[in-house]
């Protein structure tokens, strides 16, 4: 089972929680349509922030935000005025969100990746930046293995899968560092997926990295 699920729903309860955290029966699928476009809407505004996640809780009239960048002053910007201007970006550009009187209260928080090379996410994007800059996929392979081994992972997964440095045919290339065991429940294994879109077509980017135990 563990090959063919993703490990951070697997581990959903155990080791992780979910993005978003709220539950409303009558107004449940427009909320969820809504926490879909402000996650993306972020997702795209802080990519040169270097997001990994985004978390989102709910509460009556509040919506808190949480950011994980791994360049949290871009976000916050001189005296805070970054979160202001973010906060004016997210009412200006999703329309789903109520406004006037009855409008929630929107309570961004920024929070720093500790480790970069030690998410996937952030990993991912990184390989697949370079795969589309037309870098040599082994080089690009090889050296993001390393890195991560090198933040102290216990293991690291990389899979691309597609139209390969612009083959006619489409593969998969894959290199392991390490132990991933995806089976045990648990293990730490955090994972992400993102696309790379090369001129040549589009390759998908997996990465599964096995994170030691953080002491206490």
């Amino acid at each position: 089972m563990g090959q063919k699920i993703n490990p951070n729903i697997l581990r959903l309860g155990v080791l992780t929680t979910w993005s978003s955290r709220w539950f409303n029966e009558r107004t449940y699928k427009d909320i969820v349509i809504e926490d879909y476009r402000l996650r993306n809407l972020l997702m795209d505004r802080l990519k040169v922030a270097g997001v990994s996640k985004i978390e989102i809780e709910r509460s009556i009239n509040n919506i808190r935000v949480t950011a994980y960048v791994s360049r949290p002053g871009i976000v916050i910007g001189r005296a805070g005025t970054g979160l202001e201007e973010l906060k004016k970006y997210i009412i200006l550009h999703l329309g789903v969100i109520k406004k006037g009187k009855n409008a929630p209260k929107i309570d961004i928080r920024v929070e720093p990746v500790k480790e970069p090379n030690l998410d996937p996410y952030l990993v991912a994007r990184n390989v697949a930046d370079q795969l589309a800059k037309r870098l040599p996929h082994k080089r690009v392979l090889g050296m993001s293995s390393e890195r991560v081994m090198g933040a102290g992972a216990k293991g690291v997964r990389i899979v691309l899968a597609g139209r390969i440095a612009g083959a006619e045919i489409a593969r998969r290339e894959k290199i392991q560092r390490g132990t991933v065991p995806l089976s045990t429940i648990r293990e730490d294994i955090r994972y992400a997926s993102v696309p790379s879109l090369t001129k040549k077509g589009y390759i998908g980017v997996k990465v599964w990295i096995h994170r030691a135990e953080e002491k206490q």
